[in-house]
């Protein structure tokens, strides 16, 4: 039985300015903002939320299978998806189309300036979960708007239990949007802030819709994250890192964690301690699957965070 991983494949371009953003904008200049910032560093990684999920829950010798839409652009990284044998069967290529792309420049003060083409993701619609089989749990995460309510509707229509995790996506979805993915979904996964926003929308802090759903998980960077049931509150200490390199994807990673924990039916307090160990094991490289370690390590890692064998 596999996980279904409904979500985008994007490629990340991120560029290093060796300045600061500051100096060169000008605040009350910016009604004809025209500058130019030279990048001597730049790297371009394989990302999407679908295929970083699918990549950490690989590691972890779990069966994902990504489900998202392509552009004609995506041979580099269906190669690394073969390399690392990851299911690419309901990776639908869109002609025409280029894969969702995200040109991230970061300068000295960490602040960054992000284009995002959707290209493939706006017809990730086109893919439907009913073309999966043996699927045993799944995930919409961020993707295509129409895909996201979509998928979720097939979802509950088929009684696959699924993970509702909106992360970018939430922009995009008022209160009568929320309402229903909630009313659809066996779990909700937000960051701090998403939580605050969904909260500020459907007027439902997290231990309210925990009483909808099966359970509620709150990341919350390096305090850990907290894990919301019907009539329990587990807090979940942080893994500590053991370097800060780069923050992008340990969201996903944890998502990986979550979802092997459910399908291996881990109870809430070793699957909140897995998925935070997972995103602190990203953070200390760069890019969103660079990062590798064998079961073995993972282990000696766990007991080494939490004081006890996973």
């Amino acid at each position: 039985m596999s996980v279904l991983i409904c979500g985008s494949m994007a490629y990340d371009t991120i560029m290093v300015f060796e300045g600061k953003f500051k100096d060169h904008i000008l605040p009350e200049q910016v009604h004809i903002l025209n500058v130019s910032f030279l990048v001597p560093k730049m790297r371009r990684e394989f990302g999407g939320c679908a295929g970083n999920i699918a990549y950490n829950l690989k590691l972890l010798g779990g069966d994902g299978i990504p489900m998202g839409t392509v552009g004609t652009d995506f041979d580099p990284y269906a190669d690394w998806i073969d390399q690392h044998a990851i299911n690419s069967q309901h990776l639908k290529t869109i002609d025409d189309a280029y894969t969702a792309q995200a040109y991230i420049t970061t300068d000295q003060d960490d602040n960054q300036i992000t284009a995002f083409h959707p290209g493939a993701m706006n017809y990730s619609h086109l893919n439907k979960v009913t073309d999966a089989n043996n699927i045993k749990l799944g995930i919409v995460s961020p993707d295509g708007r129409q895909g996201m309510i979509e998928h979720a509707k097939q979802f509950a229509e088929a009684g696959i239990p699924f993970i509702f995790d909106p992360g970018q996506g939430l922009p995009m979805f008022q209160a009568d949007d929320l309402n229903q993915f909630i009313s659809q979904a066996t779990y909700i996964t937000l960051n701090d802030y998403e939580a605050k926003l969904v909260q500020e929308r459907t007027g439902k802090t997290p231990e309210q819709l925990a009483q909808a759903v099966k359970a509620v998980i709150v990341t919350r960077g390096g305090e850990g994250s907290l894990i919301f049931t019907t009539d329990i509150k587990y807090e979940i200490p942080p893994a500590k890192a053991n370097s800060i390199k780069d923050p992008t994807g340990c969201g996903d990673a944890y998502r990986a964690g979550l979802l092997y924990g459910l399908v291996n039916n881990m109870d809430w307090e070793l699957t909140g301690r897995l998925a935070g160990l997972l995103g602190s094991i990203k953070i200390e490289h760069h890019g969103t699957q660079n990062h590798s370690f064998t079961m073995d390590e993972l282990q000696l890692r766990f007991k080494d965070a939490y004081g006890f064998a996973m």
